[in-house]
């Protein structure tokens, strides 16, 4: 676990202090010194990936999946000594991360695959009409292309899957851009380990150097200047809207702006139709008992909000709600920080006027920091559509219960509502033709719609849209998870008159590549 910076895949001293890991469940220092990169690093890191995207951009595709299938393979290498360090400064439990482990994995292999096969670049060919009146047509194709290095940020409750060989980085690796990570504070030795997994497989499968780069910082300076420095082409960040929209203003103050894709959280609001209610209330109220507090409620899909119609069953669910939430154990936060504004939001949501606590975990375990208490509140439709306060994410255990008197009032509290991440509507299959005008509201809110399950858990596949309006993130039109995440990282290009021998491969006739092509309007792999 080397805590050096590593600038163009090479570790490099600097004279800057030395950072020290913390477990937040103890709140020991752990081993490994790492140190501060500085404003050279920053330039140096930058200069190396603009050069290094020459040639990286126009890398043969199995050459760029043999490297991510090569990063793939570094980091399972890790195992056990990868997913311990990261539990010690996350406080997340090894099962967990073990999971996460395999979904780093397999999204850098699904990114392997997707550059493979070589039909994501949407190549589109229109050939000429020499005789086309009343004026001829040229020929114009047009393809995908990267825009260039592209700068990381390191999520906090995510130290594998959203960090340095997170799907950030693994789609815009796959896009043939360079990539530098701003490592998380949290999760420095985590952030070291992967990083050198990224160095070996570059070597192994001789890419150029400039290609990644890691650069440690305890505050803002470092990730300031990345964003601001003026060979960055575009940023990634999952976290706070505060740190986001921090984030898009410097990259807004440029004098060439740049793409800032920020997912900026979201409270993923359940609607509750009175017939499932009705119909499965106890089993409904564990299934999101257990959702609320899954990883102390420390995911950007965690359902903090509950909206549902008055009625007896309402009753019965929140009473068996209530009952499980106060049987669920503290669980240590990922970070001092992350547990303190926790207790404060919660507790300054609680002491709104109309809310109303109906229930808190009772099992504080006092012998470990940062301890997370579970919490649900109620207040009415009424109070809640009239006091903006109440619609702010609480990252955390938390949910708040919204009751309305009847199903206007419910649709009501739906069109307050900001953008997210998802919309979750629990429905019998009979209740959804008669609302259809509901459904269409909760779309227009929403980057994904789920019927009947839990917004906690992200597939990563092609199908999968992780964004939303904002604030869940600035730019719906793109998702952070899934094979299309790829598309933040490029742009196109139109090639119109070229000769054969100068086109792109993906561009040429015969498709010398044998991937899908948009050819005079139709989907072909014709090599014709």
């Amino acid at each position: 676990m080397n805590g050096k910076n590593i600038v163009a895949n090479t570790y490099v001293e600097v004279s800057g202090r030395s950072l020290k890991a913390v477990n937040p469940a103890t709140g020991l220092t752990l081993d490994g010194e790492f140190f501060k990169a500085d404003e050279h690093l920053v330039d140096e890191a930058l200069t190396s990936a603009t050069l290094a995207f020459q040639s990286y951009r126009n890398l043969n595709k199995d050459l760029k999946a043999a490297f991510l299938t090569a990063i793939a393979d570094e980091i399972a290498d890790l195992g056990e000594e990868l997913v311990n360090r990261a539990s010690a400064e996350s406080g997340l439990p090894l099962a967990r991360l073990q999971g996460e482990l395999g979904r780093t994995t397999g999204q850098l292999r699904l990114f392997a695959n997707l550059v493979a096969e070589g039909s994501w670049v949407d190549a589109i060919i229109d050939t000429a009409l020499p005789d086309r009146q009343p004026l001829p047509r040229p020929d114009i194709r047009r393809m995908l292309i990267p825009i260039g290095p592209v700068v990381v940020f390191g999520a906090s409750n995510f130290p594998l899957a959203f960090s340095v060989a997170g799907g950030d980085t693994a789609s815009a690796l796959a896009s043939g851009c360079p990539v530098i990570v701003k490592a998380h504070p949290a999760h420095y030795g985590t952030s070291a380990l992967v990083g050198a997994a990224i160095v070996k497989a570059a070597e192994k499968t001789g890419m150029p150097k400039g290609v990644f780069s890691l650069l440690y910082d305890d505050g803002y300076s470092i990730g300031a200047g990345l964003v601001q420095h003026p060979l960055t082409k575009a940023v990634t960040f999952t976290g706070s809207f505060k740190g986001g929209m921090a984030l898009i203003n410097l990259a807004q103050q440029r004098e060439q702006p740049i793409p800032v894709f920020a997912e900026m959280g979201s409270i993923n609001p359940v609607i509750f139709l009175p017939l499932v209610l009705e119909n499965q209330a106890e089993e409904l109220a564990k299934k999101y008992a257990a959702s609320i507090t899954l990883g102390a409620g420390q995911f950007c899909t965690n359902p903090g909000l509950l909206l549902a119609v008055q009625s007896p069953a309402l009753e019965n669910f929140k009473a068996v709600l209530s009952e499980a939430i106060a049987a669920v154990p503290s669980a240590t936060m990922l970070t001092e920080g992350i547990a303190g504004n926790y207790d404060k939001l919660s507790t300054e949501i609680i002491n709104e006027e109309g809310v109303e606590v109906i229930a808190i975990s009772d099992l504080h375990n006092n012998e470990l920091k940062n301890q997370s208490t579970a919490k649900i509140a109620q207040v009415s439709a009424a109070d809640f559509i009239s006091n903006p306060k109440l619609r702010e994410e609480i990252f955390g255990p938390y949910s708040l219960l919204v009751v309305a008197n009847n199903v206007a009032e419910l649709e009501k509290t739906i069109e307050v509502l900001e953008g997210q991440l998802t919309v979750t509507l629990m429905a019998a299959k009979q209740e959804l033709q008669h609302y259809q005008a509901l459904v269409n509201k909760l779309t227009d809110k929403t980057g994904r719609i789920i019927l009947n399950g839990v917004p906690t858990g992200v597939e990563v596949c092609a199908a999968m849209q992780h964004g939303g309006p904002f604030p869940a993130t600035n730019d719906s039109r793109f998702t952070s998870v899934g094979s299309t995440a790829i598309n933040r990282f490029v742009r196109p290009l139109a090639y119109q008159d070229w000769e054969q021998e100068l086109l792109p491969d993906e561009l040429k006739d015969g498709n010398p590549l044998g991937i899908f092509r948009t050819v005079n309007q139709k989907l072909t792999k014709s090599h014709e």
